[in-house]
């Protein structure tokens, strides 16, 4: 019987597609939203979400302590983009660590650290290494790396320093600047 005759392409999976427009999309907003990025000793909003399959990501994360996502209010990501942006923007400015959403959009309450892939611990196949981009801070480096784990479909990323937003997906990724961001509605872009 071949298996991958039975795989769920999430990758291709339009709800996922969704899902990842849904957390690109929110942080696009908070980016442009935030109107400090040139001052100096002014840290911008920053997150760092892993989008997986699977009912656990305890195998390859640790919890970050107390940083943790407000489950009360916002429990899934486009359900209602409003209140994700919301406490999105609220989490960016004030915890560290990854947010973990299921594939169905669902948002787990404790944000994360992913330990580092362990020489030999991915299939031959997606042994590659990595290559990190000069403005790749620890964040983006994880978010790389994780992104190649067999269980994660993507990851997404808001750098703190400058408001860039990038989406890694098998060890690949495709990053805008701040100043590509929003598109034809981002003034600042295009004036």
């Amino acid at each position: 019987m071949d298996r991958s005759a039975l795989r769920i392409e999430y990758e291709t999976h339009d709800g996922v597609r969704e899902l990842v427009d849904c957390l690109v999309h929110s942080f696009e907003g908070i980016s442009l939203d935030f109107d400090r990025w040139d001052e100096q000793y002014v840290k911008g909003p920053g997150m760092y979400v892993a989008v997986v399959t699977g009912p656990s990501v305890a195998d390859f994360a640790d919890p970050m302590g107390d940083n943790t996502w407000p489950t009360d209010r916002c429990r899934d990501v486009c359900l209602d983009l409003d209140t994700f942006f919301e406490a999105a923007r609220e989490v960016a400015m004030t915890r560290d660590g990854a947010l973990v959403v299921s594939v169905d959009g669902v948002v787990q309450n404790q944000m994360v650290r992913f330990r580092d892939i362990v020489p030999g611990a991915l299939e031959a196949a997606e042994e590659t290494d990595s290559e990190y981009e000069d403005w790749m801070g620890s964040r983006h480096m994880s978010a790389l790396d994780t992104s190649r784990r067999p269980n994660v479909i993507s990851t997404v990323t808001l750098s703190e320093e400058t408001g860039r937003v990038t989406i890694f997906q098998r060890g690949s990724f495709q990053t805008f600047e701040r100043s590509e961001l929003g598109g034809q509605w981002n003034v600042d872009g295009y004036e």
